[in-house]
């Protein structure tokens, strides 16, 4: 690809630049305290942000976080991340009240060298994520008024058309940052010609978010394995009772032809946990997964499963996961998706955990992430590469 990166950036030298930075920081918080729960995608962006501080930049950061409406609203304020941001870089990181009123101006103007300056959320302006061009250039024009230069680290958007991503790198000479670069490099290991045996895993709830990815992996992989809620949609298919599991009534028929037209590539589970109710105590226990209850939801995969799965996953050279296998949020349901897990990180292969609620998982149930090749800070975007659609984000960074 012809992108220039930070260390192109770099050897111009940034010593008393602005440097705009668009990061992903839409990490989760408690509803309760409103405190992070999971920091994995600040850290993400430390490497990049550390080499623009280090080289005297004046680095202003721009994120956004959750789904506001085009307007102020606290429960999806920065200012938590601007907290931790700060401690992980050793330096109070300055933040903005608005994204680009007047505290914004303030903010950067008072930068000086080697400081970090975190903008409000970006989806307080509705100019961030709007589908008419002019608005949309309009926010960009007064975001790109805060850099000398435009670093992309966001790889968890760069499938979203948005002006942070992409209208305002054709206000300014851009770059990608050390994680986007990572992650085009690894995902492009994916779509080239990886090694094989090479077995994907799919989990999540519904078919319909991932029946692209499976079309287009197909025909490119040696075993798909599919879990979490989206498997019980595959088992009606095959004419199983499923009880009151998620089932995607409009995909029975689209899961029956992927099954015909596989070869025999798609697995699924051959046993299932079972439970009373989407509860954390619920009654539950394991049942083959063509003999579940009328009356039982599925919640996990089962340990036959777990043990068929990490089978096929020790003979694979490249493997590729995303989607947890059930709801690894109760304890009495994250068996599946920590026993998979696990037999990725014995494999003696080259994995890539495919962001969004897996690299979640890995965090969640205490699992090394250095056991792993590659976490994706990206769900969306990491499964849309896979498909081969045009990146917005990487395209406006291409041209």
């Amino acid at each position: 690809m012809s992108i220039r990166n930070l260390d192109d950036l770099l050897a111009e030298g940034v010593s008393g630049r602005r440097v705009l930075v668009r990061a992903d920081l839409n990490v989760p918080l408690d509803k309760q305290s409103g405190e992070i729960t999971d920091d994995g995608r600040i850290r993400a962006v430390l490497p990049t942000l550390s080499a623009l501080v280090q080289a005297g930049a004046k680095v202003v950061v721009c994120s956004h976080l959750g789904r506001p409406k085009g307007a102020p609203d606290p429960q999806f304020s920065l200012r938590p991340v601007a907290g931790r941001l700060g401690e992980l870089l050793g330096a109070p990181v300055h933040f903005a009240e608005d994204t680009v009123g007047d505290s914004a101006r303030s903010t950067v103007e008072g930068l000086a060298d080697g400081q970090v300056a975190l903008l409000e959320n970006l989806r307080f302006n509705k100019g961030e994520t709007s589908k008419d061009d002019a608005e949309r250039g309009a926010f960009a024009d007064q975001l790109a008024a805060f850099g000398d230069a435009y670093v992309d680290d966001a790889f968890g958007a760069v499938h979203r058309r948005h002006a942070s991503v992409h209208d305002v790198p054709a206000r300014l000479p851009h770059v990608a940052g050390r994680l986007v670069l990572r992650e085009v490099e690894v995902l492009g290991k994916l779509t080239g010609d990886p090694e094989r045996p090479y077995v994907v895993v799919l989990g999540g709830s519904k078919v319909s978010d991932k029946l692209a990815v499976i079309e287009a992996l197909l025909p490119k992989v040696d075993r798909l394995l599919i879990g979490g809620g989206m498997c019980f949609t595959f088992l009606k298919a095959q004419g199983h009772e499923v009880g009151t599991s998620l089932l995607e009534e409009e995909m029975v028929e689209t899961c029956g032809n992927l099954l015909e037209r596989s070869g025999g590539k798609i697995m699924l589970p051959v046993d299932v946990v079972a439970a009373d109710a989407f509860a954390p105590d619920a009654t539950h226990d394991t049942v083959p997964a063509d003999g579940i209850p009328s009356h039982r939801l599925g919640l996990d995969i089962g340990p036959e499963t777990v043990a068929g799965f990490a089978a096929a996953l020790s003979q694979a050279k490249t493997i590729f996961w995303n989607g947890p296998m059930g709801v690894f949020e109760m304890a009495a349901f994250a068996g599946g998706t920590r026993g998979v897990a696990e037999a990725i990180t014995k494999a003696d292969a080259f994995s890539v955990v495919g962001g969004g609620d897996s690299a979640a998982a890995v965090r969640a149930l205490g699992l090394d992430e250095s056991s792993f090749g590659h976490i994706s800070t990206g769900g969306g975007a990491s499964l849309e590469y896979l498909e081969g659609k045009t990146l917005p984000g990487i395209a406006a960074l291409e041209n």
